[in-house]
């Protein structure tokens, strides 16, 4: 591309005047060392806003360039040494990067792995996760720490509102009033900053449609877009319902199981959903087996999806995924003669079972409830489990198993 165009967007990118953010983001850690540092997430969950918070206190902040920019798109890998002498000319020698969106250019890791071979800091934002971490994996294995960002956690969301409990251990009246309105508003709305700042419901479209047809149908090359807007639809509209491939194809109407397949990893590397298999030992299985699809943020999904009475407790299972991400679990879900909506995995064994459901005042529904969760406790020698509730507590003992009933709001705070 033109030095000359180059030169003016590290000009306008620098004269940018970044508003810092007040919101310390939950369950990232980052490590200094020589690593190449990778923020990765849907877009506008913050991933430039905390590199910007990284930039401001490293001594070092002047290499940055947003790959994000419509002057950039004859960029290409060639360009990066180019790149590279502009920044020593305008700034002087400094050794550490920062480049936000670096996937959009082709090539880009041979240059990262040249910058980090000759003893630089990197640190990159990405929004697809297929290709940031087949690139990481062939040049930088070993070489990066990946830091997977969502939007905001009810923690986030208390902080951005400045509200802070006063105590884990015992609520007054007020407090416990002031927190379950504010979890209300949080399931309502869901985690994305700038629409919690605006509360515009065009904001979230206007996100919806520069992921899909930016992040998932343009890089992929998708054509029929009727079958991908069903697609996101019928699976927004049944969160974590079990669902297979070949069902989902006779719903949307696709001839070939194996395009629903595809269409699903394209979301999923797009950071749209998560896929959830239940746990088998078996791998194969595991692969075969129908999957619960999980979407990345409960304001966005009411945007797209059909709500009902029934979503309640299934949107507030997303609800739990998405926390249980945040903190790095590995999430299955169990499925016998019951069901278990997750176990987690810590290295080779269970140590978590977890259901959740808006209440348990009907009985039947108690029931059903209990015994899927006594059943995943017995097949993973567990002996306590958790039952998480809109805003019920209680602690049942059957059998010798301790169940533990928690409302979700309260579980939140508690983080880890």
């Amino acid at each position: 591309m033109q030095k000359s165009m180059l030169q003016a967007v590290i000009s306008d990118q620098k004269a940018f005047k970044w508003v810092p953010s007040a919101i310390v983001r939950q369950h990232v850690s980052i490590v200094e060392d020589d690593s190449v540092v990778v923020i990765s997430g849907i877009r506008r969950c913050g991933k430039s806003t905390l590199l910007q918070a990284i930039r401001a206190k490293n001594k070092e902040q002047d290499y940055y360039i947003n790959f994000d920019d419509d002057r950039l798109i004859q960029f290409k890998v060639d360009d990066f040494q180019m790149l590279l002498e502009l920044f020593g000319e305008r700034y002087g020698k400094q050794t550490t990067f920062y480049f936000d969106e670096i996937q959009n250019i082709s090539g880009w890791e041979r240059f990262v792995r040249r910058l980090h071979d000759y003893g630089d800091k990197v640190y990159i934002t990405g929004s697809n996760a297929s290709m940031l971490s087949k690139e990481l994996g062939t040049h930088l294995t070993g070489r990066y720490q990946q830091v997977e960002l969502y939007p905001f956690s009810f923690l986030e969301y208390l902080a951005l509102n400045q509200i802070e409990p006063s105590s884990l251990d015992r609520f007054n009246t007020d407090d416990k009033a002031l927190l379950k309105a504010s979890f209300n508003d949080y399931f309502k709305l869901g985690g994305f900053p700038a629409f919690l700042k605006s509360k515009h419901p065009e904001y979230l479209k206007s996100l919806y449609e520069s992921v899909l047809y930016r992040d998932v149908m343009v890089r992929n090359g998708i054509t029929n877009e009727q079958e991908l807007l069903e697609l996101m639809f019928f699976v927004t509209s049944n969160t974590s319902k079990l669902i297979s491939y070949n069902s989902l194809a006779k719903v949307i109407g696709v001839k070939n199981a194996t395009t629903v397949k595809q269409y699903l990893g394209f979301l999923q590397d797009a950071y749209m959903l998560s896929l959830v298999s239940k746990y088998d030992t078996s791998l194969k299985k595991q692969l075969h087996n129908p999957k619960k699809v999980y979407g990345i943020d409960l304001g966005l999904m009411r945007q797209l999806s059909f709500q009902h009475s029934e979503n309640q407790g299934r949107l507030l299972e997303n609800l739990v995924f998405l926390e249980l991400k945040r903190q790095s679990k590995t999430v299955y879900y169990h499925h016998h003669k019951g069901e278990c909506d997750f176990v987690i995995k810590e290295k080779n064994s269970i140590t978590e079972v977890i259901q959740v459901c808006w209440s348990l005042y009907d009985a039947k529904t108690k029931q059903r409830e209990i015994n899927g969760l006594l059943e995943a406790m017995s097949a993973y020698q567990l002996k306590e489990g958790l039952i998480l509730t809109e805003d019920e507590s209680d602690q049942l003992t059957i059998d010798g198993k301790i169940i533990n009933i928690m409302p979700v709001w309260l579980w939140l705070l508690w983080g880890e």
